[in-house]
């Protein structure tokens, strides 16, 4: 089986190849970290005499949601090595920052000849990926090396499940080297089983996301603050970690806001980086004016301004100046992006009707009444009718405040989670 997985892999590898070769011409992020994952270890990865926990988190999300995992793990064993890794660019920069550069590297590619360097420069103990990376050679090349391995935060998603078990019995040969999987949900337990988990290796640590403290950027909550206060700006709107096709419905639903809230203004986060260009330019040819976060000198932000946050790392922070928040990925069919890092400043928050990819967080959101969810053509009344309801946009039980208290009320996953690490490192039951 592993033989032709890597056989078809190869080929179509092969037949991406001018694709790949395109999109690194254009793109930087193509090109990042290519020596590492065709399994060119890194220097500071190299000798390493410590006992090593790999740990791997694919993007952004994911990084933010094991960051008090490693944190605490650091805490409990200083004499190991924690290393993480991360498949893509953005995800790789806020790992760096947060975990700093000697402890970060790009993820092999699923090829023997990438994974084989790692795992003799490192000699995991423990490897703990995040969600579903469920890669064929790196789970049975890693096991075969003596790693323990355990996956964290796992979900399913309801894209990926009839496809998962429609191949389950490939897949409870894939799953055999994983030695403990914690589930975010009961269902994501039964997913799992379901597809081919062992089930006595299977339980619910809870949802590691739920736990995302965001290091606040004070400095930077001041200065835009400030400067929509010296411009005389209210309210102010923050649409985070939009995607292509959503910014002109959003810039439509503001403009409806406009006619009635003249002093508004909005902070526009796009999601990816490298359209930060073309997001600037759809900018420029609508009614608002644009003010790049990047070439900002801390003038006073005018009404009608939208500040583009061309910058990574901010938006999390910068949700605490917001009068509403929409979370984006949501209005166009791309399963939408995490609602906490709002929530947790008490922000009332708006996303569209996509949000597979988040399902159970905005389940328990929505049992609260806790969230407000609508199509673009409605995203405007929306905001309005948030603006126009006090009660609802800034009262004591707002549904700001509503999505703080479920934050508060799902704390907890994060030291079962290290409870349960701690029992299959030194194989107690």
């Amino acid at each position: 089986m592993y033989f032709v997985y890597s056989l078809l892999m190869g080929t179509a590898m092969l037949l991406a190849t001018p694709w790949w070769l395109l999109q690194m011409a254009r793109h930087a992020k193509y090109r990042a970290g290519l020596a590492q994952r065709l399994g060119f270890v890194p220097e500071h990865a190299k000798r390493v005499t410590q006992q090593v926990l790999w740990i791997h988190a694919v993007s952004v999300g994911e990084v933010l949601a094991i960051s008090t995992l490693v944190k605490q793990l650091r805490e409990r064993h200083p004499d190991r090595r924690i290393f993480v890794s991360t498949t893509t660019a953005s995800g790789n920069q806020l790992a760096r920052d947060r975990f700093g550069d000697e402890n970060v590297f790009y993820f092999p590619l699923d090829f023997g000849f990438a994974i084989r360097p790692y795992l003799r420069a490192l000699r995991p103990e423990m490897i703990i990926l995040a969600e579903t990376e469920f890669w064929p050679n790196f789970l049975r090349l890693a096991a075969k090396s003596g790693a323990k391995i355990a996956v964290v935060n796992a979900r399913i998603s309801d894209r990926s499940f009839p496809r998962y078990r429609r191949w389950q019995k490939l897949f409870r040969t894939v799953l055999q080297p994983v030695g403990m999987f914690l589930a975010q949900s009961e269902e994501d337990a039964r997913r799992l089983v379901e597809i081919g988990a062992e089930k006595e290796r299977v339980r619910v640590g809870g949802n590691l996301k739920f736990e995302v403290n965001s290091a606040m950027n004070v400095e930077i909550v001041h200065q835009v603050r400030e400067g929509f206060a010296d411009g005389g700006v209210q309210p102010l709107i923050v649409a985070g970690s939009t995607v292509e096709g959503e910014e002109p419905l959003v810039l439509a639903a503001c403009a409806e806001v406009q006619k009635q809230y003249p002093q508004m203004a909005v902070i526009l986060a796009p999601r990816h980086r490298e359209r930060f260009v073309s997001v600037a330019k759809l900018v420029e040819g609508s009614s608002f004016q644009l003010v790049r976060r990047t070439a900002w000198r801390r003038e006073p932000l005018m009404p009608g301004t939208v500040f583009l946050l061309d910058s990574i790392g901010e938006l999390a922070s910068l949700y605490a100046v917001a009068t509403i928040a929409f979370v984006g990925g949501s209005l166009v069919p791309r399963g939408g992006h995490n609602i906490l890092e709002p929530a947790q400043h008490g922000v009332p928050i708006v996303i569209g009707p996509h949000y597979e990819n988040f399902r159970d967080i905005i389940t328990i959101f929505k049992r609260a009444e806790a969230v407000r969810i609508v199509d673009a053509e409605h995203l405007g009344a929306e905001f309005l009718a948030l603006l126009q309801n006090h009660a609802e946009r800034s009262g004591p039980s707002s549904v700001g405040q509503r999505a703080a208290e479920v934050v508060r009320a799902q704390a907890g996953a994060t030291e079962r989670t290290l409870q349960a690490l701690d029992r299959f490192l030194t194989g107690t039951p």
